[in-house]
């Protein structure tokens, strides 16, 4: 390899770690919008609240508050205007209905599910998320607020 060329991968390889890492950036409480802040107010009554972050996604900025509720994680992303967009809330597999409980099985195979998650993004749940680990492998996978499969991952 020419040393232009090594370079070049060098270039890239720092481009793109910098453009992924650029997507959340961690922020202070003091930094949110005052329409933020004031969802975040209401939303965090009773929780610890572990931290604030902005990621942009599609081109557009929002602020995630991660919180813990009764010993659960629950992340809440906001827009600029205070509108809570998505909910991620950690969930008990026993609080879950017997087909969404059967689903993450079975599609866990012979991994063990060590996090359920309910996905709710404008104010509906649209999935549930499990992080599954198969040996030293993690992986994630979703199925429908009933239990189906889901046509893309939300």
């Amino acid at each position: 390899m020419t040393l232009t060329r090594i370079s070049l991968v060098g270039l890239a390889t720092a481009l793109a770690f910098s453009v992924a890492h650029a997507q959340e950036r961690k922020i202070k409480r003091a930094q949110l919008p005052p329409a933020v802040e004031k969802t975040v107010a209401t939303e965090s009554q009773g929780a610890t609240i572990k931290g604030f972050a902005t990621e942009i996604e599609h081109g557009t900025k929002f602020y995630e508050a991660s919180l813990v509720v009764d010993g659960r994680t629950k992340d809440i992303l906001i827009d600029r205007t205070g509108k809570i967009v998505e909910v991620e809330q950690e969930v008990p597999m026993d609080s879950l209905p017997a087909s969404v409980q059967d689903a993450l099985k079975k599609a866990a195979g012979t991994g063990t599910i060590t996090v359920i998650e309910s996905l709710t993004k404008n104010n509906k749940l649209v999935a549930y998320e499990a992080q599954v680990k198969r040996g030293p492998k993690r992986s994630e996978i979703q199925v429908g607020p009933n239990g189906e499969k889901l046509k893309r991952p939300e």
